[in-house]
């Protein structure tokens, strides 16, 4: 594709209007978004809206480290940790507009320029990736919201989930929901704890989890999501014997996204405390309008895909792309095995590997 032409950053008053017309919109591609990870992560706003031949404007929602020249920056859609990216499109992203942003990105003469799409719109990134892009391929969850909670639940939800629902009622787990940000600090015990459990799973020296989770995911960023997207960011937390048991973090628009869930086992496990979360965020996405409940990150989980498929969740394999001028992906990639060959590492597939934003989470009690 030939002809677009790119303006950055992005006019939001033009974004803000195109998002209402993206039926697969995210709450991590508005530009409140965008303001939360520069705020958090010390980006600045790199957004590109593109006008292509015949009058048609997407949006790529990017962002950039500050006062970098071109051949020594890196722009993202987005980075690791801070969500899905990929194009606000009318009706949807369409193969044109795919082709005009690789177009676009692989000329710019950037150090490295990723993408991480939507996986609704897999298929159309897929066959509009240029040879020369570098693919990372993944795998998400996602359930469609169509014809209610009614439908959903009768039809979509399997008999186990079903099950698993009624006996964490059953239980006495209380469920809150909070927008205000009063629920961080125990989402975030919550979550140091899962960090202690991940590392002894993975080999992983308790230390180095613990610096290396505080470094992706300080209470401090979980508190700018809250202030900044407000009530499109949902904390839930499951409670059991006035214990928290469990937790999830949901971003709420057009769609729902569970970006973070994190438990405490011994009391999570046997109450179905996850279950619980699920359905009343599901119940909530449903009574909001929202088309789509993403569930996040699978990886290489059987587990973690079961529980997602137990909701009615379809796997959507897709893919991350990188266009690089130097080696960069291939060399993190070196340095990371060597590491890990060090410290006797174990990839354990429901670990929280990606972060705050879409971590692939522990699925051993759910």
């Amino acid at each position: 594709m030939t002809g677009a032409r790119a303006t950055s950053p992005a006019p939001r008053d033009v974004w803000e209007g195109l998002l209402a017309s993206d039926p697969n919109a995210l709450a991590s591609h508005t530009p409140a978004w965008i303001d939360f990870v520069c705020c958090a992560g010390g980006y600045e706003d790199a957004s590109r809206l593109y006008e292509l031949p015949g009058g048609r404007r997407v949006v790529l929602p990017m962002v950039r480290r500050p006062h970098l020249p071109d051949p020594l920056a890196e722009e993202a859609s987005f980075p690791p940790a801070w969500g899905i990216g990929g194009l606000v499109a009318p009706g949807g992203v369409r193969l044109e507009d795919a082709s005009a942003v690789f177009a676009d990105l692989s000329g710019r003469g950037l150090l490295r320029a990723s993408l991480r799409p939507n996986p609704l719109d897999a298929e159309v990134w897929g066959a509009a990736q240029p040879s020369r892009a570098i693919v990372r391929p993944r795998l998400a969850h996602v359930l469609s919201l169509e014809g209610g909670l009614g439908k959903v639940w009768k039809e979509r939800f399997r008999g186990n989930a079903r099950t698993a629902v009624r006996k964490a009622e059953r239980c006495g787990i209380t469920v809150q929901c909070d927008t205000s940000g009063t629920l961080v600090p125990v989402v975030q015990a919550l979550f140091e704890r899962s960090v202690r459990r991940w590392a002894e799973q993975q080999h992983e020296p308790l230390a180095l989890a613990r610096w290396r989770s505080q470094r992706r995911d300080p209470q401090r960023k979980l508190e700018l999501m809250t202030q900044v997207l407000g009530e499109a960011c949902r904390v839930w937390v499951a409670w059991s014997q006035g214990q928290p048991a469990a937790a999830i973090v949901v971003l709420q628009g057009r769609n729902a996204h569970e970006t973070r869930g994190m438990m405490n086992v011994e009391l999570a496990g046997p109450t179905r405390a996850n279950y619980l979360l699920h359905m009343l965020a599901i119940e909530q996405a449903c009574a909001a309008g929202c088309r789509n409940y993403h569930m996040g990150e699978t990886g290489t989980s059987s587990s973690l895909a079961q529980f997602k498929t137990r909701f009615g969740a379809r796997p959507h394999p897709y893919a991350e792309y990188h266009l690089e001028r130097l080696p960069i992906t291939a060399l993190d990639r070196r340095a990371r095995s060597v590491v890990k060959r060090v410290i006797g590492f174990r990839d354990y597939p429901g670990g929280a590997t990606d972060g705050i934003v879409d971590g692939v989470t522990s699925v051993d009690v759910r």
